[in-house]
């Protein structure tokens, strides 16, 4: 009998123990629920590609906020499995938050970040913070001076959808531009603008063979035509002092379409020109200037924009 009393209350005491920890784990289970959750994004040690990794408060306070989840982009990972953002050499200097659009102004030190690196970083810490209730897009400067890429160019304002991963995943280096191109008009003697919003473009490319590019590519609007033979191929696109030296192969000197011959030169040259970093353009032909377009355009000329040429309808 005495046995059977000890089973019956070691029964009891298993039972007991299993309702405790099953209570223990629902409490924390309901505990990890409290608060809103948010992705904070790092960059995956081969620097590829950012990851998220969840993270819940009950702060609501928009700076407080700001606070905590750029502390959260500081702290490093304890089996290093990956690298936080905010735990580099630079610092944040001072933020603010006005009509939807927040700045984040860094130290001089952020100028040392370059190429995918610092494309990676910037995407982890806008895709985190954007996150935050009342920001809708960021935007970063350095010393109070605006973010600009490799090129010079102004990174602007960005937002989640500014950083687009590619197919296989491997690596967010893809962003995207608005670009102000002009083609030609429907008689072929004007220009006419054509602003192409959200291209999708790599961060390894420079923006002026970007321009010159979608050139070639042509318009994607009603009422815009081609400029360029498409059989044309770049040799070279490169930018020195304001000078943007644009080299093509010979393809560039056949002309299938009905255009005048200074409008695909202003169509090339105004294109650029619209980039902050360029102000005038060289045009050559496998590295040659001492040669003319269709007759009657010297390529030994500098060209500067030319507004003349812009159809007003």
């Amino acid at each position: 009998m005495d046995i059977e009393m000890r089973k019956v209350g070691q029964w009891f005491s298993c039972a007991a123990v299993l309702i405790v920890m099953l209570l223990s784990a629902c409490g924390r289970e309901e505990q990890a629920q409290v608060g809103t959750a948010y992705k904070i994004y790092y960059v995956n040690n081969d620097e590829t590609r950012i990851i998220d990794q969840q993270y819940v408060t009950e702060t609501t306070d928009t700076e407080e906020l700001f606070e905590e989840l750029t502390g959260q982009l500081q702290k490093k990972s304890e089996k290093m499995e990956y690298q936080s953002p905010l735990a580099e050499e630079f610092s944040i200097l001072g933020h603010g938050l006005d009509s939807g659009l927040l700045t984040v102004d860094f130290d001089d030190k952020y100028k040392e970040l370059w190429g995918t690196r610092e494309i990676l970083i910037r995407a982890a810490i806008v895709r985190t913070l954007v996150q935050i209730p009342g920001v809708e897009r960021i935007t970063f400067t350095v010393a109070g001076e605006p973010l600009v890429d490799g090129n010079g160019v102004a990174v602007g304002i960005m937002t989640a959808d500014t950083f687009i991963e590619n197919a296989g995943n491997e690596i967010n280096a893809y962003e995207k531009v608005d670009l102000r191109l002009y083609f030609a008009n429907e008689a072929g003697n004007l220009l006419v603008e054509e602003n192409q919003r959200n291209v999708v473009y790599s961060s390894n490319i420079a923006m002026e063979k970007l321009v010159v590019e979608k050139l070639i590519e042509g318009p994607k609007a009603e009422g815009s035509y081609p400029t360029i033979n498409p059989a044309t191929k770049i040799v070279s696109v490169t930018v020195k002092d304001g000078m943007c030296y644009v080299n093509f192969d010979e393809a560039f000197l056949s002309q299938p379409y009905n255009v005048a011959s200074d409008v695909t030169i202003y169509s090339i040259t105004n294109s650029l020109v619209e980039l902050p970093n360029v102000n005038k353009v060289q045009i050559s032909v496998n590295g040659e200037t001492n040669i003319s377009y269709r007759e009657n355009m010297s390529l030994n000329n500098v060209f500067e924009r030319n507004l003349d040429i812009l159809s007003t309808k």
